[in-house]
């Protein structure tokens, strides 16, 4: 965590600066320092918080694949303040930190169902230049999810792509959520 973005952060100002520091310091403790950055341009600002709480709202998908598809993008493109904020989430969720933890390293990890496998395949397989999803890749997804649940599930890999490269290019890094609240350190991704 080296916290030198590539834009500084600005302060938040005005009411709805108060009204965000408000909720980040309830959420996290304290204002992240991306929120800062991206106050340079409240309508991107605006328009990724709506979408996010929107997809948060979304039920055909469970949670916990959701959660996972979003950490193995960030794991694949490099986002250590998405792994970061996910796992620090998944504690707010109720979510298995054992498994969450392991994201990084799934491949390797004995702790995913063949079914939390197969999502995080395809969250990397649709993070690619140009994605490699197969037809092969989707039936199994389509069996168990149906085809709300996997619609639902790619527009979370589609957000994770739009906010991971999003903080990867500005050079927003971890600020230490996990760590801040006691959790194990996340597992390091083995060289492929």
């Amino acid at each position: 965590m080296t916290n030198e973005t590539r834009i500084p952060p600005i302060p938040m100002t005005g009411l709805y600066g108060a009204v965000v520091k408000k909720f980040a310091g309830r959420m996290f403790g304290r204002v992240p320092t991306s929120l800062g950055v991206l106050w340079h341009h409240l309508p991107a600002l605006k328009a990724s918080m709506a979408y996010g709480q929107k997809l948060q709202k979304w039920d055909e998908c469970d949670e916990t694949l959701k959660t996972y598809a979003h950490m193995a993008v960030a794991s694949l493109v490099g986002c250590s303040w998405c792994l970061d904020f996910n796992y620090f989430m998944a504690r707010d969720k109720g979510l298995d930190l054992d498994k969450a933890r392991e994201v990084p390293r799934w491949r390797e990890a004995d702790v995913f169902s063949p079914l939390e496998r197969q999502v995080l395949a395809y969250a990397e397989a649709a993070s690619q230049t140009p994605p490699t999803v197969t037809d092969e890749m989707v039936e199994p997804l389509l069996a168990a999810l149906g085809p709300a649940g996997l619609i639902e599930l790619t527009n979370v890999i589609g957000f994770a792509n739009l906010t991971t490269r999003s903080n990867v290019a500005l050079g927003i890094e971890s600020e230490g959520f996990a760590e801040a609240c006691g959790l194990k350190p996340l597992a390091v991704a083995s060289a492929s």
